[in-house]
């Protein structure tokens, strides 16, 4: 007998299958109901405010849409104090990888939480060092698809793994969602973790 799937106790304002499958890990089963809102920075906005501002916008956004609690998040990828984006093309990619190789970058996520409590929201800030990488490298990790999408043109969480020399902080931040500050979050706004996982280990 195939056991039935948890009711979602939580609303993703999120298409992230990252954040979804990050949720899903520590147990909670969501309703994906992603946000189409404006990201671009505010004139002299810092980068923990951009990515704080966008995290509370897609859970109030999502809220609106859905009577669960709602998460929003963000992630920005920054070198030397400025914002690198998903890239444009190749050519914008491979700039952004030559400019982070061989050195230290800071990854921010926030996320927000609109529920009971109000909104609630973290900031966490991760050290990543990426070894020296060669153009043919990047040409090559560029034809596999998966940077065309993540923002400062790398996934750590995919291929790009084998350019990681260090990692000072939260990696499942750097993936989307620092899990640590979100299950707190969700437990002051009341939402379960470990949503029918005991059930199932029970009768496994």
């Amino acid at each position: 007998m195939i056991p039935e799937a948890p009711l979602p106790v939580l609303c993703l304002a999120s298409a992230s299958p990252r954040r979804r499958d990050l949720l899903a890990s520590i147990g909670v089963a969501v309703e994906v109901r992603p946000v189409d809102i404006d990201e671009t920075p505010q004139p002299g906005e810092g980068a923990t405010a951009y990515v704080s501002r966008l995290a509370r916008e897609k859970a109030l956004a999502g809220a609106r849409r859905s009577t669960l609690p709602t998460l929003g998040s963000d992630t920005a990828v920054v070198c030397d104090g400025e914002i690198l984006g998903k890239p444009a093309g190749a050519e914008h990619a491979a700039a952004m990888l030559r400019r982070l190789a061989g050195r230290t970058h800071e990854v921010l996520t926030a996320v927000a939480v609109s529920g009971p409590a109000g909104v609630l929201e973290a900031c966490v800030v991760t050290r990543v060092t990426l070894r020296a990488i060669s153009d043919a490298e990047i040409a090559a990790y560029w034809a596999t698809g998966e940077p065309a999408d993540k923002a400062g043109g790398y996934a750590i969480q995919g291929l790009a793994a084998v350019f990681v020399e260090r990692l000072e902080g939260s990696h499942s931040a750097v993936v989307g969602l620092p899990l640590f500050e979100t299950a707190a979050l969700l437990r002051r706004q009341g939402v379960p973790l470990w949503n029918g996982a005991l059930g199932r280990e029970a009768s496994s």
